[in-house]
């Protein structure tokens, strides 16, 4: 069993954990990052990046992240594949274990783990993911201008990220499995008084539909039993993420819906020592530049905490 100590920990490895591990690099924390199952986090399920910062005519999702991978181990950072399986934040230093074999030891830690979209798990969504199929309005509804699309849930997330794309799109359908919205008043009343959003009340999705080139349509069926599709150019998922933060909630306070709770704007914990940045506990933005920007303030706070320990 090998075992390794570090005064910075980074779980994940997407634009939170890249920037935090670039950070604690330059703040000369010889940290370690553990890449986890998906290395480049998310964002690499997608295709084009024309919202992040720098980059004037887009760039590859999987070039940004590489990037941003060779900068960090650049300025020294020690990134590791491997997958975090326990942890023991009784007290400093942490205990981690990865892969169920090795244990680290962390003066710090900063859980940069992200969150994951809900699909409805039918094959053809992994079949045309990247092809029409999105969880992520804001980051791809750009491509979509002009274009007939479908929006997937009645909550607030769908009614937003409907009425973000009516602005964009010639045709929005929200496909709701309830004769109801569950959103919030004010965000059913600007769907159903937009006038390019039309509601496929009590329907379900039986297929995405496409070819070689991409999604064009999507199968229904109403619960009355009627089936029925549409045709379209995007196939937009709004059902809620998942936070992966199982694996901390022994000692990490998070909300009903499993985000991270941190302290004001700090990324800081209610465990001394613990910082968390990225998607993981931010339920509102989901964006790269943003999870960028929480893993620069976790490294940060990471560094003034040991600074404060000596």
């Amino acid at each position: 069993m090998e075992t390794n100590y570090t005064q910075c920990l980074i779980i994940g490895s997407g634009p939170a954990g890249y920037t935090a591990a670039i950070y604690a690099s330059r703040a000369a924390l010889n940290p370690v990052l553990y890449e986890g199952l998906q290395p480049g986090g998310q964002l690499t399920t997608t295709t084009v990046i024309e919202n992040f910062p720098g980059y004037p005519e887009g760039v590859d999702a999987n070039q940004l992240m590489g990037d941003m991978r060779a900068q960090a181990v650049n300025l020294g950072a020690e990134v590791r594949s491997g997958y975090v399986t326990a942890v023991d934040l009784s007290q400093r230093p942490f205990r981690v274990t990865v892969d169920e074999t090795d244990t680290i030891l962390a003066e710090t830690l900063i859980i940069a783990t992200g969150a994951t979209a809900k699909y409805l798990g039918l094959p053809s969504e992994d079949k045309y993911r990247g092809m029409g199929v999105s969880a992520c309005a804001t980051c791809d509804g750009f491509f979509y201008r002009g274009k007939d699309v479908a929006v997937v849930g009645g909550g607030d997330t769908a009614c937003e990220e409907a009425s973000y794309l009516a602005h964009l799109c010639r045709k929005v359908y929200m496909i709701v499995r309830r004769n109801v919205l569950r959103a919030s008043k004010a965000m059913q009343e600007r769907v159903l008084q937009t006038e390019n959003i039309e509601i496929l009340w009590e329907c379900q999705t039986q297929e995405v539909l496409g070819d070689a080139n991409g999604v064009n349509g999507v199968r229904l069926v109403r619960k009355s039993g009627e089936v029925f599709e549409k045709p379209i150019d995007g196939f937009f998922l709004a059902i809620g993420h998942h936070p992966q933060s199982d694996l901390f909630k022994e000692w990490i306070d998070t909300d009903e819906n499993g985000y991270i709770l941190t302290d004001g704007k700090s990324s800081r914990t209610n465990v001394e020592g613990v910082f968390a940045a990225g998607d993981v506990q931010d339920p509102q933005y989901r964006q790269a530049i943003a999870a960028a920007g929480s893993g620069c303030r976790a490294a940060l706070d990471a560094e003034r905490f040991i600074l404060s320990k000596k």
